[in-house]
């Protein structure tokens, strides 16, 4: 994860100092906390992860931040109960693979587009797109970005078994 996608997360902008982003954390983990989110598992390691990015910058962050993690935790709530899919959060975006042809229309009312050339569903909010084009596979993308998939409910572990 990069400083800009950390921001993200924690919904930061502007100039920072190590106080402002232990707040935004500290802020985060009581919005997110699994005692209170469906996906709060899945989002604590993801603020942690931006946590571990941000905690010694000191800078500016020029872009609007201010709701991205909303966004990606409604996201994960929304494919928690779908059963047979397999999940990867790769840096800040989600991909979606397994039986994703029960679930279709979950997926996109959820705000999930399809990648052909992957052929993987995606989560990326809008607002906050990507000027790749596309030409990173799908393993490029895990290789640079890392992949982490959920054991929740609903979720295929590592290794094909399922957790239900």
């Amino acid at each position: 994860m990069n400083i800009y996608d950390a921001a993200k997360i924690l919904g930061l902008s502007g100039d920072l100092t190590p106080a402002d982003i232990k707040t935004a954390y500290r802020t985060a983990c009581r919005t997110y906390h699994p005692d209170v989110n469906p996906a709060g598992e899945e989002m604590m390691k993801v603020i942690n992860a931006a946590f571990e990015v941000l905690k010694d910058y000191e800078g500016s962050i020029k872009e609007e931040q201010s709701d991205y993690g909303e966004l990606f935790n409604d996201a994960l709530k929304a494919v928690l109960p779908c059963l047979g899919l397999v999940v990867e959060i790769c840096g800040v975006w989600i991909w979606v693979t397994g039986d994703t042809r029960t679930h279709k229309e979950a997926l996109k009312l959820a705000g999930f587009k399809w990648a052909k050339k992957k052929k993987a569903w995606y989560f990326r909010p809008e607002q906050f797109r990507s000027f790749s084009r596309g030409q990173s596979s799908l393993e490029d993308i895990r290789a640079k970005y890392g992949s982490e998939r959920p054991t929740g409910a609903g979720f295929t572990r590592l290794g094909g078994r399922s957790n239900v």
